[in-house]
Order: structure tokens, then sequence, then C-alpha cells
């Protein structure tokens, strides 16, 4: 064979392997595109055929799809405004210390006689000015990282909570407070929660901002590349701000929702519920690193925590060991998405 030939065939073959190559990293895109977008989908999906599974004839009575639905009500919520955070890149370790400010807010007005719909607005005005705290105090200041600011108020709400309360519970909320958080709506002969309905208002709403208005456009380009996002002309220190203020309200909101559902304040609700939070964002397909998720994602990620919490109930399952489990599913999904980003670069 000549050396002409030779070269020929070697071209043919690396041309070849070039082709199958390309087709690789072709699927593998697809399926990083498909799992990316549906995913958590397929994760509630399986979740909640494994919890059919295994109890068959309690799991899918509306009895039990309402509980579920009235349990992650809260949490869906605070979830939402955590999601918000995250998506710039940031993180806000407040939310829980400011469901329990705002929650005892509520009750404490509501023990001095103030107006029912004075004891609904408070504690979503009480979240909003925690957020803003932290929104200004992190562009302000020019701190390193959000973490640093946000730890330092959730000791201060915290603290702030025992001090309004004299760290003993308050009870006796107004009935439209009590139909927030445990009534129902009669819908087609069915009783559907009103909180899981606050729930779905809060979250189409929040995806109407970020999808078709501009300041929801820039949250997502402060997340993907600050720097780039300054040099463009977008306002980062106010859009921050705007986010961390829309946070604590959620959690306002979320805290108002819990008192409801108990009829009651007390000063060590939200202990660790950031975690939660923070579990639902990243199972729901949101990143550390910013710049990615969805609101449908948010709101998958905490129905497969509710789901979780509800077959380990029902199959009568420490509440410890619900949260190893919880904890063992955080770390496989962040481990997840840095495969995904790593992934992602060797394909480019």
């Amino acid at each position: 064979m000549s050396e002409r030939d030779q070269s020929v065939g070697a071209e043919r073959i690396y041309d070849a392997e070039g082709a199958n190559l390309a087709s690789i990293k072709a699927r593998l895109s697809t399926i990083t595109y498909l799992l990316d977008r549906y995913g958590v989908l397929l994760l509630v999906v399986g979740m909640a055929a494994v919890s059919f599974f295994l109890e068959p004839e309690v799991f899918l009575t509306w009895r039990n799809v309402s509980n579920i639905f009235r349990q992650i009500s809260f949490n869906a919520v605070l979830a939402l405004g955590v999601f918000l955070v995250i998506v710039t890149a940031g993180i806000d370790l407040s939310v829980g210390s400011t469901l329990a400010l705002a929650m005892m807010t509520a009750a404490v007005l509501a023990r001095d006689g103030y107006p029912w719909p004075l004891v609904i607005l408070a504690p979503i005005i009480t979240g909003g000015l925690v957020g803003t705290v932290n929104g200004l105090g992190l562009t302000w200041l020019h701190l390193p990282h959000p973490f640093i600011m946000t730890l330092g108020t959730l000791n201060i709400a915290r603290g702030l909570t025992n001090l309004i309360s004299g760290g003993v519970p308050i009870s006796g909320l107004p009935e439209p407070v009590r139909w927030l958080g445990a009534g129902n709506l009669r819908l087609a002969n069915i009783d559907f929660p009103v909180s899981f309905a606050v729930v779905l208002i809060c979250y189409i709403l929040v995806s109407l901002f970020l999808t078709y208005t501009r300041t929801g456009r820039h949250i997502y380009a402060i997340g993907g590349n600050p720097q780039a996002a300054r040099v463009s002309g977008i306002n980062v220190d106010r859009t921050l701000v705007l986010v961390y203020t829309m946070c604590g309200m959620l959690a306002g909101l979320s805290g108002l929702l819990l008192a409801g559902r108990t009829n009651s304040g007390f000063p060590n609700a939200g202990v660790g519920q950031e975690l939660d939070a923070i579990s639902a964002v990243i199972i729901g397909g949101a990143s550390f690193f910013g710049g990615r998720g969805t609101v449908l994602g948010v709101f998958a990620g905490a129905l497969v925590i509710g789901l979780m919490r509800n077959i380990l109930n029902l199959r009568n399952v420490p509440v410890f060991w619900q949260q190893v489990l919880i904890g063992v599913v955080i770390i496989v999904v962040v481990a997840l998405d840095v495969l995904r980003r790593r992934g992602s670069s060797s394909l480019r």
C-alpha cells in the first residue's frame, strides 16, 4: 500500500471517529437537557409511585393528598423566596427566623386586639423589612458574601422574636388568619386547602414576574455573571435589594400561613426551616452557582420533600431518620449538579 493510500485511510478513520464523537456529544447533550428540564418531575412521579406501592390504601385518598398540600404550603412559599435569592448566586439563612418573627408579630397583634387586616399585613411587612435590611447590608457594606449578612439577621430576627413574645407561645388568632392557614375552599364537592391556593397564586405571580418583566430577566443575568450585568447597565445593587425584600416578604407570608394552621405563634418556629427551603430549591433544579432554575422546579422540589416526609410518616419512620434521608438527597442532588456543569463544559 502506498503512502498516499495510507494517508487517505487514516483520514477516513479520523473522520469516522470525529463523527462518532460528535454523535456521542449530541446524545449526551440531549440527555442532559432532558434531565435538566424534566428530571425533577420524574422524581416526583417516582416518589408518588413508591408511596402508592408502600401505602396503596392510604396514599391516594383525598384526605392524605390534601394533608400533603397543607403540610408543604408554608415551606413551598418559603422556598419560592429562597429561590429568587439563589438565582442571583446568593443565599438567605435568615428566612427561618424571619418566619418566626412574622408569625409572632401576628400573634402579638392579635393578642393586643388589633383588627384582623393588620394582623394579616403586619407579618408580610415585617418579613419585607428584614429582607430589605439583608439587601441593603449586602450592597452598602460590600460584604464578600450574603452568607455573612443573613447569618447576622438570622440571630437578630430570632432574638427579636423572643423579645416581643417573652419567649412563650401565644395562641388565639382571628378567624380570617385561621382560614388562610387551615381553612378549605369547596370546589366540585372537594375541600381544597386555602393555604395551597395561596401557594399556587404566589408561584404564578413570581413565574410571570421572572418571565415577562425586565427586572425578572435582570435577576437571571446577575446570577449568570454579575460583572457583565453591571457593564450592560443593570442596576445590580437595586435589583439585589428587591430580591432580598421579596424573599423576606414571602418568608413573612409563610409565617402567616403557619400561624393560621397552628392558631398560634411560638418563638422556636422555623428553626432549621431555611434548610428545608434550600433543599426544595436545589432538588428543584436550581444551582448554587446562580442564573439557573424555574419556579415549576421549585414547586416540584417542595413536593418531593412533602411526599418524602408523608410516606416516612405513614411508615412510622422517626423524624431523625427523615432528616438523615433528606440530607443524603441534598448531597446527591448538589453532586449531580456539579457533574452536570462539568459535563456541559466538556461537551463544548
